[in-house]
């Protein structure tokens, strides 16, 4: 199972069927700017993991307006569930015109075909009085917790002043809102402020990716035996350029032992992509990668070659060209 933001433990889940003949495609969620009509999500296809082409011609394949109490969506992240037959999917709830310190919830939604999704929205203020003076949360991601087999959300969050901060809490059965308060996931050892995590989990560890605000520049990562505490950081950067760097994704390609680091290169409006096979080096390949679509933070999704038809057959794109190199848009 390869999801960006959630590599489960496979020796505690029983997925009766082969990674290997299961997922042969890839499914890229994101947004694409800092308006009306860039903050809603779009998807986009992949045959190989390096050349991705946009759904509905680079047009929402979801209505901002009608699942947000803020009326924009921002950074959507998606994950299978643990039985393969459901999709998560959770977003930040907020328009960027309104101010950076202008968000208070996150869009929750799901699926069973990835075509048809109902959503609910989750105010952190007003479902938790420890936390009404929230004014930001963002980047939310969700994963399974094989020990106490539930799926959880965790997302950077910012009461006042304070540093922002990353956060876990499990949610409902139903996937529509929090059962547990917010609790701190990961504790900055300056306390500077860190934002956009996305964990993966690894040869027995579970590895955290974030932005590291202490340094505009830095996607950082920390490492835990246990999903929900004891996350140590690693003071080593991992973007391979000197240019602002957030919304790092991690994923895993198709019958490999490779995994893809990709971070939006905001103040550029480019995106930049990174492989390594220990999650420790990472080599850049955007000769490798094309795109017919200019990103902001978003995650990438395995899925099967029955799904990828019917996402192709629902927006209508051309199969022929999935794969096939855009001169146009090389990143």
């Amino acid at each position: 199972m390869t999801v960006c933001g959630q590599q489960p433990n496979t020796e505690n889940i029983k997925d009766k069927l082969s990674v290997k003949n299961k997922y042969s495609s890839y499914l890229f969620v994101y947004f694409t700017a800092n308006d009306k009509e860039g903050e809603q999500i779009r998807f986009a296809l992949s045959d190989d993991g390096y050349n991705f082409k946009a759904l509905n011609h680079n047009q929402p394949v979801l209505s901002s307006g009608k699942i947000s109490e803020s009326g924009g969506i921002r950074d959507p992240h998606i994950m299978r569930t643990v039985d393969g037959k459901t999709f998560y999917m959770v977003a930040t709830d907020m328009v960027a015109a309104k101010g950076w310190d202008s968000n208070q919830g996150l869009v929750l939604l799901k699926s069973t075909n990835l075509i048809d999704w109902k959503s609910s929205k989750v105010n952190v203020p007003n479902t938790f009085s420890a936390f009404k003076f929230v004014n930001r949360a963002w980047a939310p991601q969700t994963i399974y917790d094989s020990v106490k087999k539930k799926y959880m959300i965790y997302w950077s969050m910012r009461s006042g002043n304070e540093a922002d901060k990353i956060y876990y809490a499990y949610v409902n059965k139903d996937f529509t809102a929090f059962e547990t308060e917010p609790k701190q996931l990961f504790f900055e050892p300056h306390n500077k402020a860190c934002i956009d995590g996305d964990i993966i989990y690894y040869k027995g560890k579970y590895h955290l990716f974030y932005k590291d605000e202490d340094n505009l520049n830095g996607i950082k990562k920390a490492v835990s035996n246990q999903l929900t505490e004891g996350y140590v950081k690693q003071d080593k950067p991992l973007q391979l350029t000197t240019e602002s760097v957030e919304g790092s994704c991690v994923f895993k390609l198709n019958n490999s032992d490779s995994w893809i680091l990709m971070y939006d290169v905001y103040k550029k409006g480019q995106f930049q992509f990174t492989k390594s096979d220990d999650l420790e080096n990472f080599k850049l390949i955007d000769q490798e990668v094309t795109m017919d679509f200019h990103p902001r933070h978003g995650t990438v999704m395995s899925i099967t070659k029955k799904e990828a038809k019917r996402l192709r057959k629902k927006w209508m794109i051309d199969t022929e060209t999935v794969n096939q190199p855009n001169q146009t848009e090389k990143k």
